[in-house]
């Protein structure tokens, strides 16, 4: 994104629109985690998060499309998850940077389970 005032010129990062979005994505409850690749699982291991781990960005002049690549938690609606999602996500984008989202498109990629704890006999 590129904005031309009278006094010079913003240009945000898609970076940092994807750090925007991984962060508005998991401050939704029912979202585990973000689901990335071999290599972002790498970088963690190295003692370095990835903060664009699981989001895709394609950021124009005016506009934005995302693709979020979630860890949901189960026993949750996943359609609710997505729902929250999305408006969190479009809403952060948009308030932060002025760029118009004109999709946030949500990939579950697995199902977070707790760990069951020992019955009592």
């Amino acid at each position: 994104m590129v904005a031309q005032e009278q006094l010079g010129r913003t240009k945000v990062a898609d970076e940092v629109v994807a750090i925007i979005a991984g962060l508005a994505a998991t401050e939704v409850e029912g979202v585990v985690g973000m689901s990335g690749g071999i290599v972002s699982g790498i970088a963690e291991r190295l003692g370095r998060k990835d903060l664009t781990r699981g989001v895709k960005v394609e950021v124009g002049e005016e506009e934005v499309a995302v693709d979020l690549f979630l860890i949901t938690k189960f026993g949750m609606s996943i359609p609710d998850i997505a729902r929250q999602v999305k408006e969190n996500v479009k809403a952060k984008i948009e308030s932060m940077t002025g760029l118009e989202v004109v999709e946030v498109n949500v990939n579950v990629q697995g199902i977070h389970m707790d760990a069951k704890q020992p019955e009592e006999e």
